[in-house]
């Protein structure tokens, strides 16, 4: 029995795959359960300074697994599900992640699977990678966030119109939509990604880990809070850079600016 999921560690980040392709990479209790675990791993892990999600096969991830869904003596049948117990909760997991993460859709993203690669702070989408969400047409409601985080992305109307359908979305459109970061050809997923990974963590870990977490603190409040949040952040790390180190970063700033302008 292959390993649910496959673990790579590179110079600074890890790529972990989803890897039930027979099964689309559906969300299994076992599944589930070893991600959150992962993802724990991973996160405490000094090394690892970043994360890439994908998936094995046609699909990224296809939501719940149906057989689970129809055991009625099965992890659904408890109250809450799969996310009864919020520490084996992948995606809350990932989208509380400290270091930076990135979704690389290779196909489907389903339901639990949508919510996966919403999680991510970057979703760079293959041009095969599809985006749906059954839970209404299923008859579940939604416990990874789905039904709020969506309509943040890509505004309500649009978000209602894949909520309250269950329309799949393509990538084009995803693109289009603001959904995702970029569309590329199918061999350019990870080394895309990969690509991006390694222009963030090109930024101090301590900066990079900061950085992230005022944005990601300000976009769950209010404008004002959010921009209030920014100025306290800003003048309690105000005399933690001493102005040499950033001289010595303008200047490697700007030559990376002539690099990428050629």
């Amino acid at each position: 029995m292959n390993d649910l999921l496959l673990i790579e560690r590179r110079n600074g980040y890890a790529v972990v795959t989803l890897n039930r392709p027979e099964a689309l990479n559906a969300l299994s209790e076992p599944l589930v359960a070893r991600l959150a675990e992962t993802l724990e791993t991973l996160e405490a892990d000094p090394q690892v300074r970043g994360l890439i999600v994908t998936g094995t096969g046609r699909a990224f991830c296809a939501g719940m697994d149906i057989k689970e869904l129809q055991d009625p003596n099965g992890p659904l049948s408890r109250p809450g599900g799969l996310w009864a117990d919020g520490t084996l909760n992948p995606i809350l997991r990932l989208r509380g992640f400290a270091k930076p993460t990135i979704a690389a859709v290779n196909g489907a993203a389903v339901t639990g699977g949508f919510e996966l690669a919403l999680a991510c702070d970057l979703i760079v989408a293959s041009s095969a990678a599809r985006f749906a969400d059954t839970h209404a047409r299923v008859g579940i409601i939604p416990g990874g966030g789905l039904s709020q985080h969506l309509s943040r992305v890509i505004g309500i109307h649009r978000a209602k119109e894949l909520h309250l359908t269950g329309n799949f979305l393509s990538a084009e459109q995803a693109d289009r939509w603001g959904l995702v970061n970029r569309v590329v050809a199918p061999e350019e997923l990870l080394p895309v990604s990969e690509a991006l990974m390694r222009d963030m963590l090109g930024i101090e870990q301590a900066m990079l880990v900061s950085y992230k977490r005022l944005i990601d603190g300000g976009y769950a409040l209010g404008f004002g809070d959010a921009l209030a949040e920014e100025a306290r952040t800003a003048k309690a790390e105000a005399n933690r850079t001493q102005a040499d180190d950033i001289a010595q970063r303008e200047d490697a700033l700007l030559d990376r600016g002539r690099t990428q302008a050629n």
